[in-house]
């Protein structure tokens, strides 16, 4: 038989439990925010380069027959920085991940790579592909709102990458593809669609020969 002054004890007990349990939960749903908080660069909100990859081959494994991947990198982005300010560059990069987020929508993912090189695989229906690169080339290269209600010109070029045209679904050789388009196109306000030998350009580490970077060191011998 339980007592009556046994019932408070057990009250008590039962209370500290539930607000042991709502301060772990609560602890839990800020070490998650934090830790997703990390996981995006801090100037454009889009993925870093670790996180990006492991969201985008979980996309393209799901649905690769669905899903078009773009490349995106401002054009003459030393110079804007030089003539408008580094405050400017930071608003013009965030700006570009902004509106390639808005693009990839939801069932997309948009991420940094590093510099202004960005990446974002979308799941898009073959037969509407056409239309929203259309649509993702005007969308990118408008101009960037800024102080005091002024703008400042952006370009964008951009290349894309689909595992039917390119006849695979790897997300490296999806993305050397779309670089290579990209590259094709520099300074068009177009997106060029990468064809098949655009897969085979030649590439160090994952990037295109010739990007900043990539250049292969020589070692001299005495």
């Amino acid at each position: 038989m339980t007592t009556t002054s046994a019932l408070p004890r057990t009250a008590l007990h039962i209370t500290a439990m539930a607000i042991s349990l709502a301060g772990w939960t609560m602890h839990i749903t800020v070490l998650r925010r934090r830790l997703a908080e990390a996981q995006r660069d801090p100037i454009t909100s889009t993925w870093r380069r670790e996180a990006f990859t492991e969201r985008a081959q979980r996309l393209l494994e799901r649905h690769p027959d669905e899903v078009v991947l773009v490349l995106a990198d401002a054009d003459h982005f030393t110079q804007f920085n030089d003539t408008h300010g580094h405050a400017a560059g930071d608003a013009a990069l965030a700006s570009i991940g902004a509106r390639l987020t808005e693009w990839a929508g939801p069932q997309g993912v948009a991420g940094r790579l590093g510099g202004d090189e960005f990446a974002a695989p979308a799941r898009i229906e073959p037969r509407h592909q056409a239309l929203s690169l259309d649509h993702l080339a005007h969308l990118a290269n408008r101009p960037v709102p800024y102080e005091d209600g002024s703008v400042l010109p952006l370009a964008v070029s951009l290349g894309a990458a689909t595992p039917a045209a390119i006849g695979t679904s790897d997300l490296p050789t999806l993305m050397r593809a779309a670089d290579a388009a990209m590259y094709e196109g520099k300074h068009t306000g177009t997106v060029v669609q990468a064809r098949p030998e655009h897969a085979q350009a030649p590439s160090i580490n994952g990037r295109r020969q010739g990007r900043p970077g990539t250049a292969a060191r020589t070692t001299t011998r005495p």
